[in-house]
C-alpha cells in the first residue's frame, strides 16, 4: 500500500496537463500513488496520460464517460489505496516536498482530519485583484480555530491542496452532488462533524488562474449557490435551536443570504446597518436597526446568534471590534458569512 493516493480529476486539461503531472512525478516522497480519472476527455488529455503510465507504474488511469467532477471524484475516490488522500488539479503545480510535508503531519497529528497548506497563485500577470485578496486571506488561516472562526465567510481550504485521511470522508458519504461547490460542501460537513482542520505555513502548491477554471465557469459555483449552500449548514449547525438571528448588513449579501436563511426556517428578527436611508425600514418583515441598538435587540431573546453579513472590504474587522466591545464571541455568538 502506498503511503499516499493523489487523486486528480481531468477534463479536457491536455494544455496544462503535463505541468501538473511532472509536479507530482518529481516530489521528494516517492511512496505514493497518482490516480488519475478522465472524465470523458474529448482533447488530448487521456493520450498523455497513458504515456505516463507507461514510464510509471506508480499511475493509473481510471477512463469514465464525462459525469462531472463529483462523480469523477468518487470514482477515483474508491480506486484509492492509501489511507491518505492528497488532492491535485490538473491545471496546478504541486512543489516537491508538498507530500512528504503534508503525509509527515498527519503522521505526527492524529487528532487532524485534513491538512492544508499556503498556496501562491500564478501566473503571475493573470492574477486579478480579488483572487490575491482571498489568497492572502486564505494563507492568514493557518490554525483549526483560525480555519472554523471564517468558515462561512468563504471556503478556506483550496481543495487541490490538501490531503486527508481517507477514512473520514468515506464516513461522511464522499463528496455529494447538491449544485453547489463540492468542496466547500466536504468542508462545512466535517465541520460539523468536528473533524480538526491544519494548514501549512509553506507554500507548496500554485494555484493557476485562468478564465476557464470550473469556478469560473459552472454554475454551481455562482455566488447565490454560496449562499444557499452558507445557509443550509448555518441552519443545521451553528444556527440550530436559536430563538433570534440578527443579521449586520441590509445591503446585497444580507438580503440575498437571509432569503436562502429564511427558507430553512432560520428566525430572523432584526437587521443591523449603518446606512441611515436603511434604518428605520424592514426588511423580511424584520426592523432594520443601527448598530449601537444591538445590544438592547440581543438581550430580549435567550438564545440568539449574529451573522455578519457585510461583503466590503475591511467590514468584517470593523465589525468584529464593535461585537467584541459588547462582548459578543466570534464563533459562538456571532459568526462572519461574508
Amino acid at each position: 500500500m502506498p503511503r499516499v493516493s493523489v487523486l486528480m480529476p481531468c477534463y479536457n486539461a491536455a494544455a496544462t496537463l503535463e505541468e501538473a503531472l511532472l509536479s507530482i512525478a518529481s516530489q521528494t516522497l516517492e511512496d505514493f500513488e497518482l490516480v488519475v480519472v478522465d472524465d470523458g476527455s474529448t482533447d488530448a488529455c487521456s493520450d498523455i496520460i497513458k504515456t505516463w503510465v507507461d514510464q510509471d507504474q506508480r499511475i493509473h488511469l481510471i477512463s469514465v464517460p464525462h459525469g462531472g467532477i463529483v462523480t469523477a471524484l468518487n470514482t477515483g475516490l474508491q480506486a484509492c489505496q492509501a489511507t491518505y488522500v492528497a488532492r491535485m488539479d490538473t491545471d496546478d503545480r504541486s512543489h516537491p516536498a508538498r507530500l512528504a510535508q503534508q503525509v509527515a503531519y498527519l503522521d505526527a497529528h492524529p487528532e487532524v482530519g485534513v491538512v492544508s497548506c499556503c498556496v501562491a497563485g500564478f501566473p503571475e500577470q493573470e492574477v486579478r485583484q480579488g483572487f490575491r485578496i482571498y489568497i492572502n486571506w486564505l494563507n492568514a488561516l493557518l490554525t483549526d480555530e483560525d480555519i472554523r472562526r471564517e468558515i462561512f465567510v468563504e471556503s478556506p481550504l483550496p481543495h487541490p491542496s490538501v490531503t486527508f485521511r481517507r477514512e473520514l470522508i468515506d464516513r461522511m458519504g464522499g463528496y455529494q452532488e447538491h449544485d453547489w461547490p463540492e468542496d466547500y460542501d466536504l468542508w462545512l460537513r466535517l465541520y460539523l462533524g468536528e473533524v480538526h482542520f491544519a494548514k501549512l505555513p509553506e507554500i507548496l502548491l500554485d494555484w493557476r488562474e485562468h478564465p476557464d477554471r470550473l469556478t469560473r465557469t459552472d454554475s454551481r459555483y455562482s455566488l447565490e449557490n454560496f449562499l444557499r449552500l452558507k445557509a443550509y449548514y448555518l441552519a443545521h449547525g451553528p444556527l440550530a435551536h436559536r430563538d433570534a438571528i440578527i443579521v449586520w448588513g441590509a445591503g446585497m449579501i444580507g438580503r440575498r443570504l437571509s432569503k436562502h436563511l429564511e427558507r430553512q426556517g432560520v428566525p430572523l428578527v432584526a437587521f443591523v446597518d449603518i446606512d441611515p436611508d436603511k434604518i428605520g425600514r424592514t426588511l423580511r418583515g424584520c426592523p432594520i436597526i443601527p448598530a449601537e441598538q444591538t445590544p438592547i435587540c440581543w438581550q430580549r431573546y435567550k438564545h440568539p446568534a449574529l451573522l455578519a453579513a457585510v461583503g466590503a472590504r475591511g467590514a468584517r474587522q470593523l465589525i468584529r471590534q464593535r461585537l467584541n466591545a459588547i462582548g459578543l464571541r466570534e464563533g459562538i455568538d456571532w459568526w462572519g458569512v461574508a
